[in-house]
């Protein structure tokens, strides 16, 4: 394999891996729930998530899904 053809690979799953990562971490996937439902909250002691987790029922399902995925590690 080429040096180029290495760094084009390396390039691709560098950006699969940042893509995957965001859709569970719920900073990326619940940006926009939390400037819309949470943007008053101060970050501290659980108190976005807590926030979020208050308004579940008007998330959108990549943040729902992001939170699931925070319980369970």
């Amino acid at each position: 394999m080429s040096k180029l053809n290495f760094a084009a690979f390396i390039v691709v799953v560098a950006i699969s891996g940042a893509a995957s990562a965001q859709s569970s971490d719920p900073r990326g996937a619940c940006k926009t729930d939390y400037d819309k439902f949470c943007a008053g909250i101060a970050p501290g002691g659980g108190k976005i998530i807590a926030c979020l987790n208050a308004k579940r029922d008007q998330l959108s399902e990549s943040c729902k899904t992001a939170l699931d995925g925070r319980k369970k590690k």
